[in-house]
């Protein structure tokens, strides 16, 4: 962690100043996402802190993270404004902007007062990543993009119930029927082109940045309360059958060389690899 902190600028940023997407996968976006997944705090750490407040001063006007140079909405994304809100929660931070952000986040699932991205005058509405309710994606040709939905899923399951409110609630039940309107281990959501589900669903690694795998989806649903669900226990048992005889799950997907420290070989007994399964399956138990 301290190599990490060691390369941010005094003001809050790392690489170059702005919302911070770019360049993948050191700058402002993923040093906060890599820092909430090695155990940050704000309250720890006053780096951690100002780097939080800052990725925050660089929202669009709207409470959407923005993949953009310019900070403009257009660039807001499922999976950018879900992993960044999981990590803001996971450093501790306690902004109030995190709420309009949540609830931005939340009408993008449900469509609750959000009009269509051709609706430019509407004083809400989806754009050309971010372009329609139940996790729909541009990039996935407008199908509902899972990787993206994991992360909005995982934010939510972040918010303590006394947060929850009635559009937040109906946002994450809408999720859970999404997850598990398929049998979650074969990962059959939509892709464009009808192609096959990718690899790295069933490929576990660390860290995890947009990309995901079906540990954090699991992870997600564990958090919401469904650790115990029928529908979820093929993907438990494919965690389990992971496991190697010394009780170790492998690194099977990795940033080695593209992000500010290498977390070991690909293919090896991993002790973060391994420490993502065994928090998840303490959770379900």
């Amino acid at each position: 962690m301290s190599e990490v902190l060691s390369d941010m600028e005094k003001e809050g940023y790392w690489i170059k100043a702005g919302p911070g997407y770019n360049p993948k996968y050191r700058s402002t976006v993923w040093s906060l996402i890599l820092l909430a997944q090695l155990g940050g705090s704000a309250s720890e750490d006053k780096r951690i802190a100002q780097a939080s407040s800052y990725i925050l001063d660089h929202m669009a006007e709207g409470s959407q993270f923005t993949s953009t140079t310019s900070g403009a909405p257009s660039g807001t994304i499922d999976c950018l404004q879900g992993n960044l809100l999981w990590s803001l929660m996971e450093l501790g931070c306690k902004d109030p902007r995190l709420d309009k952000a949540y609830e931005w986040m939340a009408r993008t699932v449900t469509g609750q007062g959000i009009a269509p991205m051709e609706g430019k005058d509407a004083a809400i509405h989806y754009y050309a990543y971010k372009c329609g309710p139940a996790f729909a994606c541009g990039v996935n040709d407008k199908l509902p993009c899972a990787w993206g939905g994991v992360k909005v899923m995982l934010a939510l399951s972040k918010l303590p119930q006394h947060r929850q409110t009635p559009l937040i609630k109906k946002a994450i039940q809408q999720g859970v029927e999404f997850f598990f309107g398929i049998e979650p281990a074969t990962a059959k959501y939509p892709t464009r082109n009808e192609n096959k589900p990718n690899r790295a669903w069933w490929n576990f690694g660390f860290p995890v940045f947009y990309v995901t795998d079906l540990l954090q989806l699991t992870e997600a649903m564990v958090n919401l309360g469904y650790g115990k669900d029928r529908r979820l226990a093929n993907t438990i048992n494919l965690i389990l059958e992971k496991q190697n005889r010394e009780g170790q799950w492998l690194l099977e997907y990795d940033y080695t060389g593209k992000t500010w420290i290498d977390f070991g070989k690909k293919k090896q007994p991993n002790k973060w690899v391994t420490l993502r399964a065994l928090r998840v399956l303490r959770a379900a138990d």
